[in-house]
């Protein structure tokens, strides 16, 4: 995984044989650290509340590694605790849409510092990618199948994420999305909280009203947050912002704004996953299948009929013969005839290119034949 800012509530994992002394409040960790005589710590990928998240060589394996490491100066229970559970939750998940645990231990008897080792996403987080501007239809429909399929995963093994958020997706350069970051899943009638009775857990701007009033955990809690998610996506904002207090209390005064330029499917699903009431949102596995099933993006509308012209309509009006300004041939009874019978074809030639202005190229090229012919029809009666 790759994340370049400090996010809360980062992903990513590590192991540790810390060798130098911890400094108060920060990692006794750090570039240059072998963990595990194994894993070399290389630039700091992200921090979060608790864990700072390393890119890393595995020198058993040759390969690139994330290596999440718990601060030396975090000594409280419950962050042990919910550490130790995320290696256990992710230990027990495999699925392609979530970040892969590959080890876990740690450090050394004095410092006891967990650490957790995980796959490396090269690439970026879906956060960068809404900092960047609006996705379209096709790119958010792309990414909500493969976020509803991972979530659709965990909650079938009764495991709740309770931080879904743009922080917390990977994009990797295949496009490929993974969910990342179950420092504070739970597994759903765990009695083991880690939380205070009453106190919401996660980030502020993404939480579902359930959380925000302190209510029983369930699915439905990351089926709202995935709301949110997407709806950032097309809007390029936070729905609710302002102090984390304010951010939280403002989805139970009122619903998101759903832009109205958006496909009627797509407002009826946003209004469903937002919805105030968990027991009426869908859940993942539902979503997943809804999404697929939606209609394909169209094509960018192309001209009206007769905006672009083909070249043929100019070629047409040059064919029309024009009639002669003067005798051309032997005088006789045949020729005013003929003078006439041209002046009708230059004029029958000119009311079919006015017309054919208007057509598209295919009727241009139907004219030009019907024109041919009628032209070889005066010519033959005139030498008849």
């Amino acid at each position: 995984m790759n994340q370049q800012s400090p996010d809360p509530g980062l992903p990513a994992a590590g192991v540790v044989d810390a060798s130098s002394a911890p400094t108060s409040g920060e990692s006794a960790v750090g570039p240059s650290t072998v963990l595990a005589q194994r894993y070399v710590l290389g630039e700091v990928l992200g921090r979060g509340g608790a864990a700072d998240v390393y890119r890393a060589e595995d020198r058993l394996l040759d390969r690139q590694v994330a290596v999440k490491v718990l601060r030396s100066g975090t000594d409280s229970a419950t962050e042990r605790a919910r550490f130790v559970s995320e290696a256990r939750t992710l230990a027990n998940l495999g699925h392609h849409g979530l970040v892969t645990v590959l080890d876990a231990g740690i450090s050394d008897a004095q410092l006891e510092q967990p650490f957790l080792v995980m796959e490396l996403v090269d690439g970026h987080t879906l956060a960068e990618t809404i900092a960047r501007g609006p996705s379209d239809l096709a790119e958010v429909t792309r990414v909500a199948i493969q976020l509803a399929d991972a979530i659709a995963y965990a909650h079938e093994r009764d495991v709740v994420h309770r931080d879904v958020k743009p922080g917390n997706v990977l994009l990797d350069g295949s496009g490929r999305v993974k969910l990342a970051d179950f420092g504070i899943a739970r597994l759903i009638g765990d009695a083991a909280r880690h939380t205070k009775t009453g106190h919401a857990v996660g980030t502020a701007s993404y939480l579902a009203p359930e959380q925000v009033r302190g209510e029983p955990l369930t699915t439905a809690a990351d089926l709202y947050s995935l709301g949110l998610v997407l709806l950032e996506m097309f809007t390029c904002r936070r729905e609710y912002t302002g102090s984390p207090a304010e951010a939280a209390l403002a989805r139970l005064s009122r619903p998101p704004e759903i832009p109205e330029d958006l496909p009627p499917h797509w407002q009826a699903l946003l209004a469903d996953l937002t919805a105030l009431d968990p027991t009426t949102r869908p859940d993942a596995a539902w979503l997943a299948a809804r999404l697929r099933e939606l209609p394909p993006v169209p094509p960018p509308a192309g001209p009206p009929p007769g905006h672009d012209l083909p070249a043929a309509t100019a070629v047409l009006t040059d064919v029309v013969p024009t009639p002669p300004s003067g005798p051309s041939g032997p005088s006789g009874p045949g020729v005013p005839a003929l003078a006439e019978a041209g002046a009708q074809v230059a004029a029958l030639g000119e009311g079919l290119a006015r017309r054919a202005r208007g057509l598209e190229r295919d009727h241009v090229v139907l004219a030009l034949v019907a024109l041919a012919m009628v032209l070889l029809l005066i010519v033959a009666g005139l030498a008849a």
